[in-house]
């Protein structure tokens, strides 16, 4: 039996006050990369320090994927909520699939 690597999500705290998500297999590894410039994500490299937010095994990279697009379409505040425990990542994922539901059945037939 083949064995996969768990996939993660997780929210870093840039030192300009936005937040950045991504998803990797290995959470400080990848943290790493961010810090060194080595790999890392453009979007960080000018953004000062930075730190951890919020960080969860998800599963296999497409339920990470999918998870990361809904992290990724939340308003600053709702991140922030998730990384408080306010909001549950069940619950983003809910609402995703609501609105995907929602649009589907507005779709004319053609």
């Amino acid at each position: 039996m083949i064995r996969y690597a768990e996939w993660h999500l997780y929210m870093l705290r840039c030192g300009d006050g936005s937040v950045y998500t991504g998803i990797t297999t290995d959470v400080e590894r990848r943290i790493g990369e961010h810090r060194t410039g080595k790999r890392g994500a453009r979007y960080l490299r000018a953004r000062g320090p930075i730190e951890l937010l919020y960080s969860t095994e998800i599963g296999d990279r497409s339920a990470a994927s999918s998870a990361e697009f809904a992290v990724k379409s939340l308003d600053k505040s709702q991140k922030e909520a998730l990384a408080a425990g306010r909001l549950s990542l069940h619950q983003v994922l809910d609402r995703r699939r609501a609105l995907q539901r929602d649009r589907a059945e507005r779709a004319p037939i053609r």
